[in-house]
């Protein structure tokens, strides 16, 4: 199985997948974590770049959706090997970042028509102000009015395509709870 977590910046997805990982793994499940962008050359330009002042401008934006979309392909391999091993695939983000993140829907639908859908995405939806007390503010897409256009997106993606939606606000127990609470009948189990 593929499970994904999206959400904004500052929503907890790194933390909560590691929680739901290590769960899995305590109840004796085979767990591979990934994430967007990956570690790989592509992986690390898009991170660099992201960190560019520049980064909202219309041409870079089309730029990084590209490279996006190629280290996708890159990770297209390591989820059909580690599924085909039997083992669960978490991810940090998936092709649904770059719908919510970046303009052009039907571009970046297009560019991503091949990437791998996930089985079943959750969405840590969380307040503006919580999300940007928990961010970095290296990455120049730390901003509060982009970023409820982002949570709009993703809310608005969660009702068309179906996502499980947490509310990541509730700290980190209830959270992992509630995700838990997903998952466990998705993958047969009991809590």
């Amino acid at each position: 199985m593929y499970i994904c977590l999206e959400g904004i910046d500052g929503s907890g997805k790194s933390t909560q997948l590691e929680c739901l990982g290590k769960w899995l793994e305590k109840c004796g499940l085979s767990v591979t974590r990934i994430r967007e962008p990956t570690d790989s050359p592509v992986g690390r330009l898009i991170r660099k770049m992201l960190q560019d002042p520049g980064a909202q401008d219309e041409g870079f934006q089309r730029t990084l959706a590209l490279l996006f979309a190629a280290d996708r392909t890159l990770l297209m391999d390591t989820i059909c090997k580690e599924e085909k091993m039997n083992r669960i695939v978490l991810s940090d983000r998936s092709f649904y970042s770059s719908l919510a993140y970046q303009n052009s829907e039907e571009w970046i639908a297009q560019i991503n028509q091949h990437a791998l859908e996930p089985d079943l995405v959750i969405l840590l939806d969380l307040e503006i102000e919580t999300a940007l007390t928990r961010c970095e503010g290296t990455d120049s897409f730390e901003e509060a009015n982009f970023l409820e256009s982002v949570r709009q997106k993703y809310l608005k993606l969660a009702q068309q395509h179906g996502f499980m939606v947490v509310n990541a606000g509730n700290g980190v127990n209830k959270v992992h709870s509630d995700i838990k609470r997903i998952v466990a009948p998705k993958l047969g189990m009991c809590i």
